[in-house]
């Protein structure tokens, strides 16, 4: 007689070290359009397609990822993509390790698109974030000032 057991799939991501946003953090968002909501940021759909939040309101934008105990950080891995209007979007991601009273600037980066060419962007920075109790995303939708609306497609924390 054969001996077995059924098991559950093996979560790839955790393999990998991911951290499961939904699993771990509470996301704040200033504003979210209803068709496309900030869960899309993790929800598994990567690369050129996949689902994406987009801001309710034009202009500047905040993200903050609340753990719900400290975590280490060492890659930040974000998707943006825009097929409408060409645009440099400015991102500046923070880390906080003392629940959100203070806020370290990380990194800061721009995106340009410029459709129907370049309508896609992944980046994946290294961190040495340790103990962290917060990660504030601020999104300028665009530099030059004009009413467009904030956007990101996925972001991965490891």
């Amino acid at each position: 007689m054969l001996r077995k057991q059924l098991i559950q799939p093996i979560d790839t991501r955790m393999l990998q070290g991911e951290i499961s946003i939904p699993d771990t953090a509470t996301v704040l968002v200033t504003s979210e359009r209803l068709d496309h909501p900030i869960d899309y940021i993790c929800d598994g759909k990567r690369g050129p397609g996949s689902t994406r939040w987009i801001a309710e309101q034009p202009g500047d934008q905040t993200v903050v990822l609340v753990f719900d105990a400290a975590r280490d950080i060492h890659v930040v891995s974000l998707e943006i993509e825009e097929d409408e209007v060409g645009r440099t979007q400015e991102l500046t991601l923070s880390t906080s390790s003392d629940g959100g009273q203070t806020y370290r600037e990380m990194l800061r980066q721009e995106f340009n698109f410029s459709p129907p060419g370049t309508t896609f962007e992944h980046e994946e920075w290294r961190l040495a974030a340790k103990g962290i109790t917060h990660v504030r995303i601020w999104i300028r939708p665009d530099k030059s000032g004009r009413p467009c609306y904030a956007s990101m497609t996925t972001l991965v924390l490891q």
